[in-house]
Parts: C-alpha cells; structure tokens; sequence
C-alpha cells in the first residue's frame, strides 16, 4: 500500500513538471505582446521595419565665398560669405563702414565673386596728394600695361596685375573693360570701379 502510494505522488510529480515545462515553452515561442495598448514601449515583431534614430546634428556648409574687404571699413580683412552675397554683406561682416567712408562710390547691391576684393574708400582717398584735384592721368590700357601699372589701379594688388597680364599673354588682347570679369579676383563691382580708370 504504502509502495502505490508513493508511486502515485512520483506520477502526479513527474506530470506537474511535465504541465509546467509545456506552459514554459508555450510562452517562450508564442508571440511577445508586450507593447499593446497602454504599453509605454512598442511591441517587437519579426520582420517589422526597423527605424534608426539619427541625431539632429546641425551641419555646418562651407562658405562658398571669400573675400578681402578692405579700405574703410571698421575690420578689414578677409571673410567668408554664401554664394549669391552682395558686396553690401561683405561690408557688414566687416562691421560695416567705418567713419568717412565714401560709400556712394560702391555699389552695395553688387555681387561678389570668389577672392575678390572689396575696396571702400575713404574721403580723400580718390584725391591727389597735398589736397590737390583730382589725377586727371590718362586710363591705363589693358593691352600694353605692365603688371607695375596695373598694380597701381585701386583694388588690384601685385598678384591681381599679374593676373591681367597672364590672362592677357593666354587668351589676347582684351576687347572690353568687363572681360576683366572672368579673371579670378576680379568680380563685377571692381570692374565697375575701374570703368573711367582702364581701357581695352
């Protein structure tokens, strides 16, 4: 009696184990549904796209620009400006025009082109020494100038000169004061500038 009565608890023991080991792999492979309705976390399904959160960093684009802003400005020197900027940024980065600035001699609303330089005179900057009139010296010409001539020009340094001389040998003799344009260093208000100053 006593060896059935042991038999039976071995059995009803081996069943419950058996009972419980089947409810554990029913719950392992049945679907999660953590995430329904109420849930703070989503719920996790196989084959469910999945979307990678990717920080708002701010980028920062490199100025398409630069440009040498100098004469009478409160600080000269060379920045960098967004392409299609107009000679009016450019002195306003420069913290805008210093005192006895000329501006009616720059056109604001220029564009301005990369490596040019942006030229704000001063009052007496345009008039001969010892408070005389103005040069009444004859325009340079492009075609037979020396770079040493050229450099004299207001805005155009000895590198710009050389440059003119350079465009000069390789593609002929200019035939327009805007065709200093399509040198580099040179945009569309220093060619205005040097309208008068120049021929071709």
């Amino acid at each position: 009696m006593h060896s059935l009565s042991l038999s039976r608890r071995t059995l009803l023991l081996a069943g419950g184990c058996a009972l419980l080991l089947v409810v554990l792999i029913a719950k392992l492979t049945a679907p999660s549904t953590f995430g329904s309705s109420g849930s703070t976390y989503p719920s996790s399904s196989t084959g469910s796209a999945t979307t990678a959160y990717t920080p708002a960093v701010a980028t920062t684009t490199a100025a398409a620009l630069v440009v040498d802003v100098a004469g009478a400005v409160r600080r000269p020197g060379l920045y960098q400006l967004a392409q299609g900027s107009r000679i009016a940024d450019a002195i306003a980065r420069a913290g805008g025009l210093a005192r006895g600035a000329t501006a009616a001699s720059v056109n604001l609303a220029a564009p301005l082109a990369d490596g040019e330089q942006v030229l704000v005179p001063g009052k007496g900057v345009a008039v001969a020494a010892a408070g005389g009139p103005p040069s009444q010296a004859a325009p340079v010409d492009l075609n037979t100038a020396t770079a040493e001539q050229l450099d004299a020009l207001p805005g155009i340094g000895p590198v710009t000169a050389q440059k003119i001389v350079d465009y000069r040998t390789q593609h002929g003799s200019f035939t327009s004061v805007d065709d200093l344009d399509a040198i580099p260093g040179i945009g569309p208000s220093r060619v205005a500038t040097l309208q008068g100053l120049v021929i071709p």
